[in-house]
């Protein structure tokens, strides 16, 4: 199943991707108002803790709306005219993992990780699929892209062993882990350069792990203004999902809703030598593809 958040003056709704449409669930459950809908989870959040029950209950409400004829396209909407939200909008952590991929590693001449690389990020970098995302030029000039997967949990996970941590995993989503280089560089501690507002366009789609099988066999690309800087594949990760998520349960309780940004792979603007290193300006359109997972496309803009 695909999830995803949409805007609905000013609150974000859950919506459902079907064939016909963006399906508005809580429009859906009050519109086909019966006794089987009224437990319905109405909030994303709700939805990743109910895990596979409320992803069946849900699907049950899809194939009635899709049974139902021109009564259910009232309550499915047109994709191109949602206004998207973060696919998840609450998560407690924000994890990611630096430098997890072999040649990105390489070609930013940094040595390979013995351990993950773990730094977090804030609720203020959430935005979603269409989204602006404001250059923060008075403190930086070297805005980069980094295509990323995102593993959601789905489970409360503590000491899980890697052979059962994917089972704790709701599901996977892309992101565009957006990092300000300078001030990333300007001391030890990356944080400053990761955490700027808008800095984590994620979506569009929540894709159930049903769907998404292995998240070590997904080809992955970054796309800037119709040109490829980014093509890879996630078996390239030096640390794979479920031992990122073995290790981080080691030293931290997950929750449901929590996020783990799994590292970028090579291409960045970093990775230039430095006659070539041409950062993200204002206009430029930058689209994340993962494969099973859809398209996340933001524009850069001038910061107001």
């Amino acid at each position: 199943m695909k999830l995803l958040t949409f805007n609905d003056n000013g609150h974000f709704k859950l919506g459902i991707k079907t064939e016909k449409g963006i399906l508005d669930v809580a429009a859906a459950i009050e519109g086909m108002a019966s006794d089987q809908m009224s437990s319905l989870s109405t909030t994303l959040h709700a939805v990743i803790e109910g895990g596979t029950a409320a992803v069946a209950q849900l699907q049950r409400l899809v194939n009635l709306v899709l049974e139902a004829g021109s009564k259910g396209e009232a309550y499915l909407l047109d994709e191109t005219h949602i206004q998207y939200g973060p696919c998840v909008t609450n998560p407690s952590k924000i994890i990611c993992v630096g430098l997890n991929y072999r040649k990105h590693a390489e070609e930013t001449n940094a040595p390979i990780p013995e351990y993950p690389i773990l730094f977090n990020k804030f609720s203020n970098t959430l935005t979603g699929h269409g989204a602006e995302v404001p250059l923060p030029e008075k403190v930086s000039s070297q805005v980069d892209y980094e295509a990323e997967l995102v593993i959601v949990m789905g489970k409360k996970a503590k000491y899980v062993e890697k052979e059962h941590a994917l089972d704790h995993v709701f599901g996977y989503c892309n992101v565009n882990d957006l990092s300000a280089r300078d001030l990333q560089m300007r001391t030890q501690q990356w944080l400053l350069g990761k955490s700027c507002d808008s800095f984590s366009p994620l979506g569009p789609f929540l894709v159930t792990a049903d769907e998404v099988e292995d998240p070590n066999n997904l080809d992955i690309r970054c796309i800037v203004n119709d040109e490829v800087r980014q093509h890879s594949h996630t078996s390239d990760m030096i640390f794979h999902c479920n031992e990122i998520v073995s290790y981080i349960s080691q030293h931290m309780t997950l929750l449901p809703g929590d996020i783990i940004l799994t590292g970028t792979p090579a291409g960045v603007v970093l990775g230039y030598p430095k006659e070539k290193q041409f950062y993200l300006k204002p206009g430029d359109v930058v689209t994340i593809e993962i494969e099973k997972l859809g398209s996340l496309t933001n524009t850069m803009v001038a910061e107001k």
